[in-house]
């Protein structure tokens, strides 16, 4: 019998040995295993750094461009021929209206109006002729020395004479008019844009002597959809970029045009841009846009909710206590604003992380510090 208890003893002591083991083994799994995967940490969000999908009225925009043209161009000719004495004005100088751009050889302009004056001379000497002629003619008609058509061919040369005169005149005024023309007159005040004729050379008439532009007022001609034509206006504010400049500049609509281009669909619009500092110049190329009325309000959120990966465009969304990334298609944006348009159907009870924040993780814990804001309509 001692024996056998002593047996049973040892047996128990074994059993209690490998229960102790046992647990020594699970207590230190357990413990690496602690160590290893450390509670998760919840994230907290201030209410600030929230949003949720709100119904707004999207401003559309309409994109204009061209090349920036001066309202006021002038090409300056010669109104007579001759070779060009001097020219005043090279190209970037600024003129006036009025001012001597040019002058013209007249040598040849005033010998011919000496020759007019000599012609016109001679007429008037006929027609004293012609006067005293039918003064006589007319005293020996009432003593009927002479018959009626003696008398009808004086007063028939008379008024050849007289008209004589005048076409001599107008010969001598058109020569003078020659002479005057020859000095070549700024017709606009402006700038410079090309000399088109050097000091020496002959020029006929309506030959193009200078180019001037009047950079003051621009104008730029956009080609718009015919569709969006009704929603535009006179006066209506253009937000326009210049290539090379930083700032914005505003123009307006000064005119529309009452027809379609041939061949395309689309109206041309007419811009108008002040340029007092003559910043500007013609040419330059412009990019602009013009604000129209909203629509029917769409579904929004804030631009800085909306993330991209691989093109693809997300919103981290806050569901029961956990961060759920929900892949949206977007649709247009207004940067004025700082929203964009939502298309993807987002639970009205969700907010959505609108504000910046780096190594985000699915399914991570998230709690709100602060209730969140009540929004309008959702989606």
């Amino acid at each position: 019998m001692g024996s056998k208890r002593r047996r049973n003893v040892a047996v128990l002591l074994g059993i209690v040995l490998i229960l102790a083991i046992g647990s020594a083994a699970g207590y230190r799994a357990v413990k690496a295993r602690e160590k290893k995967d450390p509670p998760a940490v919840a994230l907290e969000f201030a209410s600030g750094d929230l949003a949720r999908v709100q119904m707004q009225s999207m401003r559309r925009w309409l994109a204009v461009s061209g090349a920036l043209q001066p309202v006021k161009l002038a090409t300056v000719k010669s109104k007579s021929s001759g070779d060009v004495l001097s020219i005043a004005a090279r190209e970037g100088k600024a003129v006036k209206a009025g001012e001597v751009l040019a002058r013209i050889d007249t040598s040849d302009l005033e010998a011919k109006l000496v020759e007019r004056v000599g012609a016109l001379e001679a007429a008037r000497a006929q027609l004293a002729l012609a006067e005293k002629q039918r003064e006589q003619n007319v005293k020996l008609l009432k003593q009927n020395f002479i018959s009626q058509s003696a008398y009808d061919n004086s007063e028939s040369g008379h008024s050849v004479a007289k008209a004589q005169v005048k076409s001599a005149e107008a010969q001598v005024q058109l020569a003078r008019n020659a002479i005057r023309d020859s000095v070549v007159i700024a017709p606009i005040s402006g700038i410079v844009a090309k000399r088109h004729v050097q000091p020496g050379e002959k020029v006929a008439f309506d030959t193009p002597i200078i180019t001037l532009v009047d950079l003051r007022e621009l104008e730029l001609q956009a080609m718009v959809p015919a569709a969006d034509v009704p929603e535009l206006s006179l006066s209506m504010p253009v937000e326009l970029a210049i290539d090379g400049f930083d700032r914005r500049f505003t123009g307006r609509i000064e005119r529309i045009n009452p027809a379609t281009e041939p061949g395309t669909r689309s109206i041309v619009v007419y811009v108008g841009l002040a340029n007092p500092d003559n910043a500007l110049k013609g040419g330059m190329f412009a990019t602009g846009r013009i604000a129209l009325g909203g629509g029917t309000p769409v579904p929004t959120l804030p631009l800085t909710a909306v993330r991209m990966d691989a093109g693809q465009s997300y919103v981290w969304v806050i569901r029961d206590g956990k961060l759920v990334r929900r892949a949206v298609v977007t649709g247009q944006r207004d940067d004025e604003t700082g929203v964009v348009e939502i298309k993807t159907t987002l639970p009205a009870g969700d907010p959505v992380l609108a504000a910046r924040f780096d190594n985000l993780k699915e399914g991570a814990p998230a709690v709100v510090r602060a209730p969140v804001p009540s929004a309008s309509r959702a989606s």
